[in-house]
């Protein structure tokens, strides 16, 4: 399944966009805010970005610029209500791989997403770092030092959550809503921590995520992955 970031501040059209792409079958994920959405892009397995231009802080342009400097090699579609020609000339000099322009019809917003996917991606970066751990994007494996970690989907997923918050507390409400999607029970979320831990702490290295009573975990890392804060 198709993982696709949705960078988009108006919160009713970011909505029905996420309705849209699931009922089609793409996991979609999402960003409010031009940092949020660079982060995201820089530290997650993401196969193609619809982002919009005109962005709180971040604006799009610049968020695709740095993207492509650090070698992110997955389509970026451009969604703006810029409809000049020099608009569109300008987001794709900078890196865009197709411009939309609103309002748009959502099939040919699809269209032309199912047609960037299916292109070859040439030198699509396959791994990053943070810290001491090391996560594979196609596979979903991780490293810690030597130590090789096989993951399951979530447990993938609640490491990535994990990472782009490390070394701040985050609660199981918020953990339960980036990883599955909506409320969960404590004792989901108590369960897959407790399986990260087994899998990444093993008795003779340093623990990693610290319970944090009365809001949750945090992970511990002492350096930033490629593009974070």
């Amino acid at each position: 399944m198709a993982r696709i970031l949705v960078i988009e501040d108006h919160k009713k059209l970011l909505r029905s966009l996420q309705r849209g792409l699931t009922a089609a079958g793409y996991e979609v994920v999402a960003a409010e805010t031009g940092e949020a959405g660079f982060y995201r892009a820089s530290t997650e397995s993401i196969d193609a970005v619809v982002l919009d231009l005109m962005l709180p802080g971040r604006d799009g342009l610049e968020i695709l610029r740095d993207l492509r400097r650090q070698e992110f090699a997955a389509p970026v579609l451009i969604l703006s209500a810029r409809d000049t020609v020099d608009d569109r000339i300008r987001g794709l000099s900078q890196g865009a791989d197709d411009y939309l322009v609103k309002p748009f019809a959502f099939e040919e917003l699809l269209a032309r997403i199912r047609a960037q996917l299916n292109r070859p991606v040439p030198g699509r970066r396959l791994t990053w770092q943070a810290g001491e751990l090391e996560m594979q994007l196609p596979s979903h494996k991780v490293r810690r030092g030597d130590l090789e970690v096989e993951l399951s989907k979530q447990e993938y997923r609640l490491l990535e959550f994990l990472v782009r918050h490390k070394n701040e507390p985050v609660s199981r409400q918020s953990i339960a809503q980036d990883v599955w999607g909506g409320p969960q029970g404590t004792n989901v979320v108590d369960v897959y921590i407790n399986s990260l831990r087994k899998k990444l702490e093993r008795p003779h290295l340093t623990k990693l995520i610290e319970t944090v009573r009365g809001v949750g975990y945090l992970l511990r890392l002492g350096s930033d992955p490629p593009g974070g804060k």
